[in-house]
């Protein structure tokens, strides 16, 4: 690991499915994981590619049901180039004895490459070379630039280069029940002697996808159709001491695509068109090193090249061609197949980063959630509820897309899943449409698509509160929090909890926020709006109603994760610890021994705790005065110590969560979370779970950690707010950020310094708000700044 190159050494099978979801390479359009050329598909490989928002909807028979689900794509693989000595195999890691071995993710170049030596007989040997992208200035090209050298000999090598429509759903091992046929009418063709094409569909969402190759060499290119394959083969003359070159240049188009005709036409005009892989690389190069200046993170050590990576596989998820698609942020990326390519709250994790970065990816985002708004207000209906249900799983359409059944791989038993009760989803959209407009001064979004889905969530809230004489406040029962474990009280017959805290103060934030913005609208637009949602003045009163008597459950002294969590019984956690090692998924091991976490004081993940993820401690104790419930420092704490004691980190969020909260409130053991959060995907804490594909919150979410978790930064009162928390292991580190008419603003923390840089521009003066003083800074001014104690 250097600061700019990720790389692996040697061929290690257990180890192949993370490495290829580390080194995938990917434009914001679609991804393709690192796996090699010459591999299929089988227990060590697993070659997949991915476009942003290509979905389909499949009926499976599972445990005597029929369940729906629906996935994103893994389309047609275009990979496949292998090599041979004639008359001999196909040479792999598998079948050959490999001298050598190495695998480099160059990521300021955004580049994959690979050198493996492999041993023929007669102590012959051959050595390849292959360099690989997906370009990030032409989002439907993709370029693999094989180099064959012979040594020891002269002679011939055969090698073959194909499209493969076969390629099936199957990267994941709990989902090997599931149908996973998601292509039907696979066909290829030939375009040019040294071009062949394949076209196909999805079977039930019918969307077209068109890829076509181009295979360029020294040599004869020979075609042959072997469906649902296009081949292209050639024989290279080797001679010792020389390189004999193969590029293969590919276009890949679907029918989502804007300003196309046909996805085959246009994939077979486009690499008709490319230029050759010298001058790709090069425009290649321009386009990364335009998002590096953007994105400029500047961290020593370790931390800072992880956090490089994460960076690097943000931005290859979510790029500025995401600004003109579809899509929503798959919480795996566009790296596997894991939770099926779905969106969950992981924007919570992601777009406060982005915001300060790509506002125009994050306004992308959102319009993906306003263009749902009319589903999310649909299934409100259909429970009876006034306002917007945001689904926790939303993919193409924005329909509820929660499995019913799960799958514990400890007890082989499937079960049913609850998580669509987690309705606190609804809260992260509307958080996030604030964030957005307050770091980009984006009034117009505010108040047109921003007002209307913080309109209809608030009114979901306010319809969903029941009104308790007893305690004199409001509840909101029947949900399940971000914890995830607890989803019933113990031998209940139902699911869903009662007033989970999280829940509530989101709920109640919401509430006073929405009831903020439509005060402040425009009076023609809130005309428009009151007329279009038939909002009357007795809803706005009961929103402020409710936002000040939503219930918060206390026991102990300490905010409880719901009404009743103190009753529950407390585990055995040095017990579970000496049986089983690694308890992250406690859940999985009390269900495989009879068990069930309902009945325990034990958490997956930050719980109570996200609300200190969420809102600064001063912004935290607003919304707690307003809600009328004494929180003080003392009582905070004491709630961070008890849950930090009941949570077994089940969720690669909940070490980045707790290293957040705890900078805040216990300093000193922060780091240690810090680090769990760094090393989640790079190490695999979950224990497999990265080959199925990176953990997109996460490794946006330690980014956003530097960027405004230990700078304390908000973007608030068009202000930018700064209360900066240096960790000793972390005090000096600087980023560049864009907020609102001001590209590139620098900020570098040194030691209890702080440098502020603006450049020049003809943008407004941007005020800058600390604990003990407010500057105001120039365009083109530097401000540097002795931090208080």
């Amino acid at each position: 690991m250097t600061d700019w190159t990720w790389e692996y050494e040697g061929y290690e099978p257990a180890d192949e499915r993370l490495r290829e979801s580390l080194c995938a390479l990917g434009n914001g359009c679609f991804a393709t994981r690192g796996a090699l050329p010459e591999c299929a598909a089988d227990v060590v490989h697993y070659p997949g590619t991915y476009v942003a928002g290509c979905y389909n909807r499949l009926t499976s028979d599972v445990a005597g049901r029929q369940v729906e689900n629906e996935d994103m794509v893994n389309v047609p693989n275009w990979l496949p180039l292998r090599f041979r000595v004639p008359g001999g195999q196909w040479l792999t890691p598998d079948t050959a004895t490999v001298l050598e071995h190495r695998m480099a993710l160059h990521l300021a170049s955004g580049l994959l490459e690979r050198r493996t030596r492999y041993e023929l007989d007669g102590g012959r040997e051959l050595m390849i070379r292959q360099q690989r992208l997906v370009h990030m200035g032409d989002a439907h090209l993709a370029a693999l630039r094989t180099e064959f050298n012979a040594v020891g000999f002269s002679g011939p090598l055969e090698v073959e280069a194909a499209l493969d429509g076969g390629v099936t759903n199957a990267g994941v091992s709990r989902y090997r029940d599931l149908d996973g046929r998601h292509l039907t009418h696979v066909h290829t063709g030939t375009a040019a002697p040294d071009t062949v094409w394949l076209r196909c569909r999805t079977r039930t969402s019918d969307i077209r996808i068109g890829m076509a190759a181009r295979l360029t060499a020294d040599a004869h290119v020979t075609t042959v159709h072997e469906e649902p394959r296009a081949i292209q083969r050639l024989r290279l003359d080797l001679n010792a001491g020389r390189t004999a070159t193969v590029d293969k240049t590919v276009a890949l188009h679907t029918s989502r695509d804007p300003a196309i005709s046909d996805p085959l036409y246009a994939a077979v005009d486009r690499v008709g068109r490319a230029p050759g892989f010298d001058d790709l690389l090069e425009s290649h190069l321009t386009a990364w090193d335009q998002l590096w200046r953007r994105a400029d993170l500047d961290v020593p050590g370790e931390s800072g090249r992880i956090l490089r990576l994460h960076l690097f596989h943000v931005l290859q998820t979510l790029s500025p061609h995401t600004a003109d698609l579809d899509v929503g942020v798959p919480a795996r990326g566009l790296h596997g197949e894991a939770y099926r390519g779905h969106v969950f709250w992981d924007e919570l994790f992601v777009l406060p980063y982005l915001n300060l970065h790509f506002p125009e990816v994050s306004r992308a985002l959102l319009r993906y959630r306003h263009r749902r708004l009319e589903q999310a207000c649909n299934a409100a209906r259909a429970q009876g509820r006034k306002g917007a249900m945001y689904p926790w799983q939303s993919g193409s359409d924005g329909r509820e897309e929660t499995q019913q059944l799960h799958l514990n791989p400890r007890s082989g038993r499937w079960l049913p899943d609850h998580s669509r009760l987690q309705h606190h989803v609804g809260s992260a959209v509307a958080y996030n449409v604030w964030q957005y407009c307050q770091a980009s001064g984006d009034t117009e979004f505010l108040h047109s698509k921003g007002a209307e889905m913080l309109l209809q969530i608030a009114r979901f809230w306010a319809h969903s509160a029941t009104y308790d004489e007893s305690l004199g406040r409001h509840r909101i029962r029947g949900v399940v929090g971000p914890d995830e474990y607890h989803d019933a009280y113990p031998d209940a017959l139902r699911p869903g909890l009662d007033d989970n805290a999280y829940t509530n103060v989101t709920a109640a934030w919401v509430l006073a926020r929405a009831a903020d913005v439509l005060r402040g609208l425009p009076d023609p637009r809130r005309s428009e709006l009151v007329e279009r949602t038939g909002l009357d003045g007795g809803e706005l009163e009961q929103w402020e109603d409710v936002s000040r008597t939503l219930h918060v459950p206390f026991h102990a002294g300490v905010i409880s994760q719901f009404e009743g969590y103190g009753d529950l019984a407390e585990l055995d956690w040095e017990g579970y610890r000496n049986r089983y090692g690694d308890i992250r998924r406690l859940d999985r091991i009390l269900e495989a021994e009879g068990d069930t976490v309902n009945r325990y004081q034990a958490s997956k993940q930050a719980d109570v705790l996200m609300l200190g993820y969420l809102f600064s401690p001063d912004e935290l104790r607003l919304v707690f005065d307003r809600l009328g419930v004494p929180v003080d420092e003392d009582t905070w704490r004491r709630t961070v110590d008890y849950y930090l004691h009941r949570t077994s980190h089940g969720s690669t969020l909940s070490g980045l969560v707790h290293g957040w909260v705890l900078a805040r409130a216990r300093r000193a053991e922060a780091w240690k979370f810090c680090q769990e959060a760094l090393q989640g995907d790079i190490a695999d804490v979950q224990g497999g779970t990265t080959g199925e594909g990176i953990h997109l919150g996460a490794m946006a979410g330690t980014l956003d950690l530097v960027q405004r978790g230990l700078t304390g930064l908000e973007t608030r009162e068009g202000a930018l707010w700064l209360n900066p928390v240096p960790l000793p292991e972390l005090s000096s580190y600087g980023f560049a950020l864009r907020y609102q008419d001001h590209w590139g603003v620098r900020l570098r923390l040194e030691h209890e310094r702080l440098e502020i840089v603006v450049p020049s521009s003809d943008a407004s003066p941007i005020d800058v708000r600390l604990p003990d003083r407010t500057v105001c800074l120039q365009p083109g001014e530097t401000e540097r700044l002795v931090l208080a104690d």
